[in-house]
């Protein structure tokens, strides 16, 4: 299985597959048509392909946290 360049590890990409599989056996169309009726290869194929939208938002470090602590104050 090859990684999309948009995802920067294979645990990500691990996680964006089962949230898809997870959205596949409630009931959500397949983006493609695979030979297979597996969810979980299904999810794996859709993000490889590129279909599934995927945002990747940064986490604010302490410093920022710190910062919005003391203006709230």
């Amino acid at each position: 299985m090859e990684i999309p360049q948009s995802l920067d590890s294979k645990f990500r990409f691990i996680l964006v597959a089962a949230k898809r599989a997870r959205q596949l056996q409630g009931g959500a169309k397949a983006l493609m048509q695979t030979a297979t009726k597996k969810s979980t290869r299904m999810a794996q194929q859709e993000v490889s392909a590129g279909l599934v939208p995927i945002e990747i938002i940064p986490l604010a470090s302490a410093n920022d946290k710190n910062n919005k602590k003391k203006a709230a104050k």
